[in-house]
């Protein structure tokens, strides 16, 4: 018996094994790729997102390196998301400086009518595939205009979006810890300075998550603040000390938490099961209608209208309030749908038969404080003792194509003037 549970249990082993296996956690670093003699003159960013890092996080949880490191520079009062405040689309907004409707990403999960295809956050084909994501990302305008760049696990980071991938990456996976990352990053900071990146990008996903699992208010997600915050201590110590001159800190976050009432989910109204009449993107905090018989959206629209409740609207995607900039006039890539149920926080829209999680986000950010995001900004380009007010996200991509001096030549949505503040005068 005990060598039969032996064997079971080396059985087992070899299967966790074998399911670690799989997972990519190897650096890519795309050859002959080398600063020019400009770029190496220009100062460093390291931008980090902390995924799900509520505006009021750093203070309710005592953040220790974060509050002395922002306090010595800038510090936002909040960040606003972009709607809807959910991570992809807040990740790619944050680096390419456009709406999602303008950028494509406008869900973690959506369907391209066009392509005839879905796009899922968790299919590594659609991660390493640029054609669905729009706008040119900071490290593809780095690359292009001779600046090395790398990054660690941000949305989109291992596609060919903007024509050119970091020259350091890796693809996605959760198996490296906070302090692991810390030590990748200053790693790359001891190249020498014709491979050294000047533009780095770090992702942390583990607020999120115990937010997610155990609520904004659960000791899990304080844990999880000071875990972060140790790494951004460590970080900034262990940068410091190789002595380079000019190196400059972002933390950005792509939306807050909020817990919500799983308890007394709202129903899927039972005209939209019907699969020959209409397609529905459920991400539980919005609801997007696809009608597949376009004579029917008006007919369709009064009807949800007529027999919803208190507890959510229901919009024409064209009537979406313009400073959403997700109505039909913002969609781009036709992705976002003709009908849209938006519940009242904490409430929910749940199918039947599916689970939920404590804390989520999504809603409007305007009505919903929760989903507000972090913005901190130190280092010698930026002044000191300083607080500004709240501002939208699109416009952390222009603040960090002031400072590393590369000329956007695409359209955007964030406007430098939003930001210029924060910077010393001599970059104005």
């Amino acid at each position: 018996m005990k060598r039969g549970i032996q064997i079971v249990l080396l059985f087992f082993s070899l299967a966790i094994y074998a399911q670690q296996a799989k997972v990519d956690t190897a650096q890519v670093v795309v050859s002959g790729r080398i600063n020019s003699a400009e770029a190496q003159t220009k100062p460093y960013v390291i931008m980090i997102s902390t995924d799900g890092f509520r505006y009021d996080y750093a203070k309710k949880y005592q953040a220790e390196n974060l509050l002395k490191l922002s306090s010595g520079g800038v510090q936002a009062k909040a960040m606003i998301p972009s709607y809807p405040s959910i991570t992809f689309p807040n990740h790619w907004s944050l680096i390419t400086g456009l709406y999602p409707s303008h950028h494509g990403l406008i869900d973690n999960f959506f369907y391209d009518y066009q392509r005839k295809e879905p796009y899922a956050m968790n299919s590594k084909k659609n991660a390493e595939d640029g054609s669905w994501y729009g706008g040119t990302p900071l490290w593809a305008m780095a690359e292009k205009q001779g600046m090395v760049s790398a990054t660690l696990m941000w949305v989109g980071s291992a596609s060919d979006a903007g024509g050119m991938r970091p020259s350091y990456y890796y693809p996605y996976h959760e198996k490296f810890k906070p302090s692991e990352k810390v030590d990748k990053v200053v790693n790359w900071l001891k190249l020498p300075a014709e491979t050294r990146p000047h533009f780095i990008t770090l992702y942390f996903p583990e607020v999120d998550g115990s937010g997610h699992h155990y609520g904004p208010d659960a000791q899990e997600t304080e844990t999880a603040v000071h875990l972060v915050d140790q790494a951004i201590g460590d970080l900034v110590q262990k940068v410091n000390d190789l002595g380079l001159k000019n190196v400059n800190f972002i933390f950005v976050s792509d939306h807050g938490m909020i817990k919500v009432d799983g308890g007394a989910p709202l129903e899927i109204p039972a005209m939209l099961l019907d699969k020959s009449r209409f397609d529905f993107y459920n991400s539980q905090t919005l609801l997007r209608v696809y009608v597949k018989n376009p004579a029917e959206v008006k007919k369709v629209y009064k009807e949800l209208k007529a027999n919803k409740t208190s507890d959510y609207e229901v919009y024409l995607d064209k009537r979406l309030p313009k400073y959403l900039h997700f109505a039909t006039r913002d969609d781009q890539y036709d992705r976002i749908g003709q009908i849209l149920l938006i519940p009242k926080a904490p409430k929910i829209f749940l199918e039947a038969g599916k689970k939920t999680s404590v804390g989520k986000h999504g809603y409007d950010p305007k009505i919903v404080p929760e989903m507000k995001a972090t913005f901190f900004a130190w280092g010698p380009e930026f002044k000191n003792n300083l607080v500004i007010d709240e501002f939208a996200n699109v416009n952390v991509y222009p603040l960090v194509t002031e400072i590393l001096g590369l000329k956007n030549d695409q359209p955007i949505d964030g406007k430098l003037k939003v930001l210029k503040e924060v910077l010393k005068e001599k970059n104005k």
